[in-house]
C-alpha cells in the first residue's frame, strides 16, 4: 500500500509545487517506464555538491583528499539507506508486483536510489536551495558525527592501520549468522584480532555494513586500552 505523500513532504521539509515530480521520484523502473532513474542521476550530483560544500566550509584545515574521503563515506548507499529508513520511505515507493513480492520496499539499494531521486526532483521543482535544504536537514546528524581526525577513513581502514602500525596481524571477519527474510536480511559479522584476544560483533542490512560495525566496535575497544 502506497501512503499519502503529505507526511513524507513534511518530513522532507519541502512541499512540492509539482507533485508529479515527487511521484516520479518514488517510482521504480519495475512499476513504469516513467521512473526515477534520471532523477537519481540528478540527485546524486546535487548530494555530492551540497555535502562537498558543507564539508569545505566546516573543515577549512582539511586537504582535498581528506575531504573527498569524508564525502564518499557520507554519500554512499549505507547513509542514504539509513536516511530513507528514518523517513519510512519504503511506504511511499511505487514498485512492480515482482519487486513488491520480493521485498523491494526494504532493499537498501532501492531506498538509497529513491532518496537521491527525491533530491533531483526537489531541484527541478524549486531549485538548488530547496534541494540543499533537504540535504542539510536530513544529513545534519551525520555531518555532526564527522571526526576530522580520522580523515574520512572508514572503520575497517582505521582498524587495519592501527594494527599494522603496531606490527599486529590483520583482523579476521566471519559471518556469524543472518536473520530475517531473504529480501530484508540482517547480517551478523564477527571480527577477531587474535594477537590481542579481541572479538567483537556487528550487524547490518548488508555484509559490508555489518563488517564496518564489527570493525568499529573493535577499534573503539583498542582506543580505550
Amino acid at each position: 500500500m502506497v501512503h499519502s505523500p503529505d507526511v513524507l513532504q513534511a518530513r522532507l521539509g519541502h512541499v512540492f509545487t509539482h507533485p508529479e515530480l515527487l511521484e516520479q521520484a518514488l517510482t521504480h523502473r519495475s512499476f513504469s517506464v516513467q521512473n526515477n532513474e534520471r532523477l537519481e542521476f540528478l540527485g546524486d550530483g546535487v548530494l555530492n555538491f551540497v555535502v562537498g560544500a558543507l564539508l569545505y566550509e566546516r573543515f577549512p584545515e582539511l586537504k582535498e583528499g581528506q575531504l573527498s574521503r569524508i564525502r564518499a563515506n557520507l554519500v554512499n548507499q549505507q547513509p542514504l539507506y539509513e536516511v530513507a529508513q528514518e523517513l519510512v520511505l519504503g511506504q511511499y515507493l511505487r514498485l512492480g508486483e515482482g519487486e513488491l513480492r520480493s521485498g523491494g520496499a526494504s532493499r537498501p539499494s532501492i531506498l538509497a536510489d529513491a532518496m537521491e531521486s527525491i533530491l533531483g526532483a526537489a531541484f527541478l521543482d524549486a531549485g538548488f536551495e530547496a534541494a540543499k535544504g533537504i540535504v542539510v536537514r536530513l544529513f545534519a546528524d551525520k555531518l555532526n558525527e564527522v571526526d576530522p581526525a580520522t580523515h574520512g577513513k572508514d572503520a575497517k581502514t582505521l582498524l587495519q592501520e592501527w594494527l599494522q602500525s603496531r606490527k599486529h596481524g590483520l583482523p579476521v571477519y566471519e559471518l556469524a549468522g543472518t536473520s530475517g527474510q531473504a529480501h530484508a536480511q540482517t547480517f551478523r559479522i564477527a571480527c577477531r584480532v587474535d594477537t590481542l584476544g579481541i572479538a567483537t560483533e556487528g550487524s547490518g542490512p548488508s555484509r559490508k555494513a555489518a563488517e564496518q560495525a564489527a570493525a568499529q566496535a573493535a577499534y573503539d575497544r583498542l582506543e580505550r586500552k
